[in-house]
């Protein structure tokens, strides 16, 4: 009986082990797209829309807490199905276009599966909190199997993180109910901070159609000049054609 036992026991630690590796190395998947994406940014773009990238795995003890909480089956394929942020990912960007233009490029990966998608910038939650949340499926190739895996992925301005990080730190200092007076101040900063977004956003789309200008400027210089002379690109045009 004993011996049973400790092939029993020693089973279970297998698949527990097996369950929390999937979502660390799918994590680890998401981190290499994410660096591939900004390292792309910074060699090939003259712009990189990733600010910070932070990711967390749950706990055992906290994947527990939640299964009592939902009241969900304490088996594996239970856990698995219902709690969908064990591997949890948050990404920071500069402006909020960039948050949208970093989910699409995300959801165009072939081996990446939109499961859920939650816009809360543009339909925050009552207390003001704003950020894109997606629950992604991801495939994890173990040396037996291949596991289908959730990670969940938030992306947020800048203003959005320290908010939501403030928002955070106040509830859990307070430990009791918030009051209502505290709650509606709570949910004004919210505005003031997406009312920082947008004004930066704003400037953002400015600057990038004065860039876009000069950019335009500087090509036409490079080919002509405005003495009516042969320009660079008639010339190159004139020699593909054969045309003397």
């Amino acid at each position: 009986m004993d011996n049973f036992d400790f092939k029993n026991l020693k089973t279970i630690k297998i698949e527990l082990t097996r369950f929390m590796m999937a979502y660390k190395f799918a994590l680890d998947e998401m981190t290499t797209k994410i660096n591939i994406l900004r390292d792309e940014f910074n060699y090939i773009h003259d712009y990189n829309p990733i600010e910070h990238v932070n990711s967390r795995l749950k706990s055992p003890e906290s994947i527990f807490k939640k299964v009592q909480r939902k009241g969900i089956d304490f088996s594996l394929e239970s856990i698995k199905e219902n709690i969908k942020d064990i591997a949890g990912m948050r990404i920071t960007c500069s402006f909020i276009s960039d948050i949208y233009e970093l989910s699409r490029m995300i959801t165009k990966q072939k081996d990446i599966r939109v499961v859920e998608y939650k816009d809360y910038i543009k339909n925050p939650k009552p207390n003001g909190y704003q950020s894109l949340h997606m629950i992604v499926e991801i495939p994890i190739f173990m040396s037996d199997r291949e596991e289908l895996t959730f990670v969940e992925v938030q992306i947020r301005t800048i203003a959005m993180d320290f908010w939501a990080s403030l928002e955070h730190k106040i509830y859990y200092k307070y430990n009791k109910e918030i009051p209502q007076k505290m709650l509606d101040e709570l949910k004004a900063t919210a505005v003031m901070a997406a009312g920082l977004d947008r004004k930066m956003e704003g400037l953002h789309r400015e600057i990038a159609k004065m860039k876009q200008a000069d950019e335009a400027e500087e090509l036409l210089l490079s080919f002509g000049n405005k003495n009516g002379k042969l320009n660079l690109l008639e010339t190159f045009i004139e020699g593909r054609l054969g045309i003397k």
